[in-house]
């Protein structure tokens, strides 16, 4: 299937994989790339050396394009940029906002750049800076996530902006990709149904409690910023959390990290930059890298965040990313079928 995404790229499927913090490493990105799609590997969550071996990783692993996702508000977020461009990344895309000196060095260097956006103006400000294309995440999606549904931001955005874009928030199945080029989108991002594949490196036993679970709820309980995550005793308690429990979990969470509480405050402050946060929130914002690794990488999933979109209701398996491309394009062929029918 060619769409503006594939030509862009140079994917066979217009079928990209986000870049999930703790989850989307060399492994699952080098797998998704493969089996035809667009692997992205989540450097946001790794050291500049760390990043080095996932992008050396995937080219080990595979011809096939990919991209890599970094924070643009990191210290070292310029020179994960040139690690990037050294290395022939064919795809950057951000946790967060860009900034437009990071797009413009990499535009110069003839990287593909492609920041994932949650509103109508966000699309409009990355696009006049550049952008070759733009994620439109709808409320339905995990993680940091907006209010309005992908059904009714999707089209906002595809009428607003001159440049791809890529439709991501409750997609899982054929169905919703021929639903999202329907809507002008030239392809479909997922997170939560990659997280669930056999190529995931999610603990097992992580991988039951997202299967088990159908429910999911936004909280600012996290880091101060609306985030879909599972809905468990242990996402209740932070609901519930005042400062004092905030401390309490905050001496609890440094016991697993390692760090000083100097260091907590630190990361907490730089965080809080340009919100509302209480301190309490300050405290679990400096907690936020620790509880998502607690799950996602410890398999603790009585301690951890879980990330997750809405989709994760209707999915019941663990599929190689081999056979849920394959599937999804199946579907779709089938779904397109039906619509020619007279």
């Amino acid at each position: 299937m060619k769409t503006a995404l594939t030509e862009l790229v140079g994917c066979r499927y217009p079928i990209v994989q986000t870049g999930m913090g703790y989850v989307a490493g060399a492994r699952l990105a080098a797998a998704t790339s493969e089996a035809g799609g667009l692997g992205i590997i989540a450097a946001a969550t790794m050291s500049v050396g760390k990043m080095t071996e996932a992008i050396n990783s995937v080219r080990e692993r595979t011809d096939a394009p990919f991209g890599v996702n970094i924070r643009s508000d990191a210290d070292d977020a310029a020179e994960r940029v040139e690690v990037m461009i050294r290395a022939g990344v064919r795809v950057a895309s951000f946790a967060l906002a860009p900034r437009r000196e990071l797009i413009d060095r990499l535009k110069d260097a003839g990287v593909v750049t492609i920041p994932s956006v949650g509103a109508r103006r966000h699309a409009e400000k990355v696009a006049s800076w550049g952008v070759d294309a733009v994620i439109v995440q709808g409320g339905e999606g995990g993680g940091h996530t907006g209010p309005v549904a992908t059904t009714l931001l999707l089209p906002q955005v595809v009428d607003a902006v001159d440049i791809p874009v890529i439709a991501a928030g409750g997609f899982f199945d054929g169905r919703g990709l021929v639903a999202a080029l329907a809507y002008g989108a030239c392809g479909i991002a997922m997170g939560t149904r990659f997280l669930l594949t056999s190529d995931s490196p999610v603990p097992d036993e992580v991988k039951k409690v997202y299967l088990a679970t159908a429910d999911t709820l936004v909280t600012t309980k996290v880091d101060g910023v609306p985030h879909r995550v599972l809905r468990t005793p242990f996402v209740e308690s932070l609901e519930r959390s005042r400062l004092l429990r905030a401390v309490v979990n905050g001496a609890r969470f440094k016991r697993l990290s390692g760090l000083t509480w100097a260091q907590m405050l630190r990361e907490g402050r730089r965080m809080r930059h340009g919100r509302e946060l209480t301190w309490a929130q300050v405290l679990q914002a400096a907690n936020t890298p620790v509880l998502l690794r607690a799950a996602m990488v410890e398999g603790r999933a009585d301690l951890g965040v879980m990330a997750s979109g809405q989709v994760v209701g209707v999915l019941d398996d663990l599929p190689s990313c081999r056979e849920l491309i394959d599937r999804v394009m199946s579907e779709a062929a089938v779904v397109l079928e039906a619509l020619r029918a007279p």
